[in-house]
């Protein structure tokens, strides 16, 4: 079945392709692929959390917020030597960026944040893409990340804008979109996607990819995340997806917006080596390497690179597709030029979230 070439996408448009026979998408995604990308080339990213657990959010899916109960190893934030000793393994294992995570509804002027710039600055001159996932940025603090040396940031949609209701209730959908536009009006490439498996529909994810088409421009780098259910959150119970719906997003991804890097991101785990390549045909080129995500489990790097050896792929280089950001001293000033954003709380009752949290009190109190 010939998928008709689309010049401007609609929510519509994008649902349609889900129709199309599976076969017939990763055909079209290779094609498109490898007229912008070189096919046999992947990125290798590393995600490094520095600093575990405590999130005051109420995300669904996730193991560091702090009202469930989860058993994750919290931390405060890490010391700058450690994650520059991380920083040069992985950069000897073969990532060429560097992606630290931070367990916060937002960013907060102060010491901590004066840290995290430091370690831009310092990963950044190692020659290393650094991108940072720390939660909402404001105007002032983009400028201070991009003057530190940040060449990439991570805010995920994680769904489309109706579903997302279902899933958080503390932090607003566009305010999502604030933060993203924020970063790119600074100077900073943009990275964000979203995840599959938690119970939306096939018209969901397509509204997800709209919202990413739809940026101006795009997202340089979209991740594209199987939900791995963890107990004590509110899907602990759900059932995790068939590799089959993982190749079909991706090809999908890949149709939308044919310039985005597409990052294979979390489930891979539970991915066969059969699966990956097919997501590598559909358009994947970047991986997250190292034995975690954040929290979750993630394949060993040395049986990626066994893989890798036999598909005949090759590492992406540093900074192929932009330069370099220059440091600029100025992001040790902390001087406001532009007014305080105010984060929205929306706050309405998500059932499965307020049945978490109470069950994880309980299990407190019982401690005590």
């Amino acid at each position: 079945m010939k998928i008709p070439y689309i010049k401007k996408w609609t929510p519509g448009k994008i649902e349609k392709l889900f129709k199309f026979p599976l076969i017939d998408l990763i055909y079209e995604a290779s094609k498109i692929h490898r007229k912008y990308h070189k096919s046999n080339e992947v990125q290798i990213s590393t995600l490094i959390s520095i600093k575990t657990g405590g999130c005051p959010e109420d995300c669904g899916y996730c193991p560091q917020a702090s009202r469930y109960n989860t058993n994750i190893d919290k931390n405060q934030l890490m010391n700058i030597n450690k994650v520059k000793a991380q920083a040069l393994r992985a950069k000897s294992s073969g990532s060429s960026r560097i992606c630290m995570g931070a367990a916060w509804r937002n960013i907060k002027d102060g010491e901590e944040f004066d840290k995290v710039l430091e370690m831009i600055k310092c990963i950044t001159e190692l020659n290393m893409e650094v991108c940072c996932t720390l939660g909402m940025v404001n105007k002032d603090q983009a400028r201070r990340l991009y003057e530190a040396g940040l060449y990439a940031y991570n805010h995920n949609v994680d769904t489309s804008e109706e579903y997302y209701k279902k899933i958080i209730s503390t932090r607003g959908y566009q305010d999502r979109i604030k933060t993203i536009n924020n970063v790119r009006k600074a100077g900073i490439t943009v990275c964000s996607g979203g995840i599959i498996g938690m119970g939306e529909s096939e018209k969901d994810r397509a509204s997800m990819l709209y919202t990413l088409y739809k940026l101006d421009p795009y997202p340089e780098s979209v991740p594209i995340n199987a939900l791995v259910p963890v107990k004590g959150t509110p899907m602990e119970n759900k059932i995790k997806i068939e590799i089959w719906d993982i190749i079909k997003m991706i090809a999908i991804t890949r149709i939308v917006l044919p310039k985005t890097n597409v990052r294979l991101s979390a489930g891979r785990k539970d991915f066969s080596d059969e699966g990956q390549t097919l997501c590598f045909i559909s358009g994947a080129n970047s991986i997250f390497a190292g034995d975690k995500l954040l929290t979750t489990p993630n394949p060993n790097i040395k049986d990626d690179l066994k893989l890798f050896k036999i598909l005949g792929i090759k590492y992406k280089k540093t900074f192929e597709n932009i330069p370099r950001t220059t440091i600029n001293e100025n992001y040790k000033l902390s001087k406001r030029k532009y007014p305080k954003e105010n984060w929205s709380r929306p706050n309405h009752k998500i059932q499965a979230n307020i049945d978490s949290a109470t069950k994880a009190k309980k299990i407190k109190f019982n401690k005590v």
